[in-house]
């Protein structure tokens, strides 16, 4: 579907061996780590602790977060922190201050039991949510900042390497930790909150990771256009009040304007496709945990199973996936991602109907999983080579937080939908939700988008 440059099998392997490709593994943990923990770990705590399926799926809200990112990116790519950024740089900065953020909130989260504090420990799991999505900001930019094009396949492939590793800490780890914590097979609250107590601590590997990190070396776009102050000045506007506008003008709307004037009409097709690329993955994973307690299995089983052979079969995935990008272009293995992420839902439907079995679970797991990593590693290289250096952060924001927003609404509702057809007939839904994104890969892979580089993009 598109053309690349065709490396050697040896000269793909050995991007992985550069520092800047290394230095995205301990980001990707550092960003991997919060996600469970207000998704699937926290909704397996929540079905445990007694929560029907329809407050999990609304409770699931909490990771909407992940989707308006995009609404205070430009505050994050263009606004100095005081004192911190002077001594860190803008990115590392932010970066540090989201991550506090985030252990401020796994904290609380230790401190409080779903059965008699459901909206309070909700509320600690939103400043998770946006503590994480806020660093989810920063790491993208530092990522594209830090490399050259052609080490971005593999840099996101490093980092969603990092990522699932912090998932099967957050995942398995956490279930292990529970069961290890719990004195009986019943519903014990601290066992939960001293997981989330190690959960915070284990975000040391991000903080120590920011703190000796390399701010990159990107020359910037000045904050304010001279030229907008002296217009907003010249209609009687305060010089403050013109700077600032200025300012807002430069941080808000230039990223979005640079964007539809590269892109144009076909901009549409492009959001289109990030906003249902991952709906079928996504409004399946609320109810993926729930799915594994009623199914009867132990939190043993699940970490074992879901939470480490499941992540192997991604990380492997990821890896197969960059490499195939440099290998037969973006397009070709966004398609064949998608496909295999919505395909692989129907097995879910077949288990669903089936005995409880650790051997179907295994082979499900292991198809779904390894799809997933391919079709993650394709999609993020497709959504950096999207963005303007000028405006990294902002822009990689919008187009990864249209990624998450329409499937985790959708998402929301998913705990009904499970009450009201059942979790076979819903998996089926879900796969069926992948089809338009086949049908949009297509048409834009026509277009030859992926292989089109503009003038102004750097």
């Amino acid at each position: 579907m598109d053309q690349t440059n065709k490396q050697s099998w040896t000269d793909s392997l050995k991007l992985y061996t550069q520092r800047p490709v290394l230095l995205m593994l301990s980001f990707g943990f550092s960003s991997g780590l919060p996600y469970l923990l207000v998704f699937s770990t926290f909704s397996f705590w929540l079905r445990e602790a007694g929560v029907n399926r329809a407050e999990i799926g609304l409770i699931s809200w909490v990771t909407l977060f992940y989707g308006l990112k995009w609404l205070w990116s430009p505050l994050v790519d263009r606004l100095p922190l005081p004192w911190l950024s002077q001594h860190l740089g803008r990115r590392r900065s932010w970066m540090l201050l989201a991550q506090t953020g985030i252990v401020i909130g796994l904290v609380g989260m230790s401190t409080l039991n779903p059965q008699n504090s459901l909206i309070a420990v909700s509320l600690f799991a939103l400043v998770v949510s946006f503590s994480a999505a806020t660093q989810d900001i920063v790491i993208d930019a530092f990522r594209i900042e830090s490399a050259p094009e052609h080490l971005q396949a593999a840099m996101a492939a490093a980092y969603m390497t990092g990522y699932r590793l912090a998932m099967i800490v957050s995942g398995a780890g956490a279930l292990w930790l529970a069961a290890i914590f719990s004195s009986a097979q019943s519903y014990q609250a601290h066992a939960w909150q001293l997981t989330y107590l190690c959960m915070a601590g284990l975000m040391a590997v991000g903080i120590l990771s920011c703190l000796f990190a390399k701010e990159p070396n990107v020359a910037r776009r000045g904050l304010t256009s001279i030229t907008l102050v002296r217009q907003f000045h010249r209609r009687g506007m305060p010089l403050r009040l013109a700077g600032f506008l200025a300012w807002s003008y430069s941080a808000l709307c230039e990223p979005f304007i640079d964007f539809w004037r590269r892109y144009r009409w076909v901009a549409v097709l492009i959001l289109a496709l990030i906003s249902v690329y991952r709906i079928a993955d996504v409004v399946m994973g609320v109810m993926a945990s729930a799915f594994y307690v009623d199914m009867g299995f132990s939190k043993e089983q699940v970490a074992s199973i879901t939470k480490v052979f499941g992540v192997i079969m991604t990380l492997l995935g990821t890896g197969i996936g960059g490499i195939l990008v440099n290998r037969l272009g973006t397009m070709r293995i966004l398609f064949i991602g998608a496909l295999l992420t919505a395909g692989t839902n129907l097995l879910y439907s077949y288990m669903a109907t089936q005995p409880a079995s650790l051997g179907l679970l295994t082979l499900v797991i292991s198809a779904d999983n390894l799809g997933a990593g391919i079709a993650t590693a394709a999609f993020i290289t497709y959504l950096s080579s999207l963005t303007n250096v000028a405006f990294s952060a902002t822009q990689y924001a919008l187009l990864s937080s249209i990624m998450l927003l329409f499937p985790k609404f959708i998402a929301g509702f998913s705990g009904y939908l499970v009450n009201w057809m059942g979790y076979n007939h819903f998996f089926t839904f879900t796969a069926i939700l992948g089809i338009p994104a086949l049908i949009l890969i297509v048409l834009l892979a026509r277009l030859n988008l992926s292989s089109s580089v503009t003038n102004d993009k750097r």
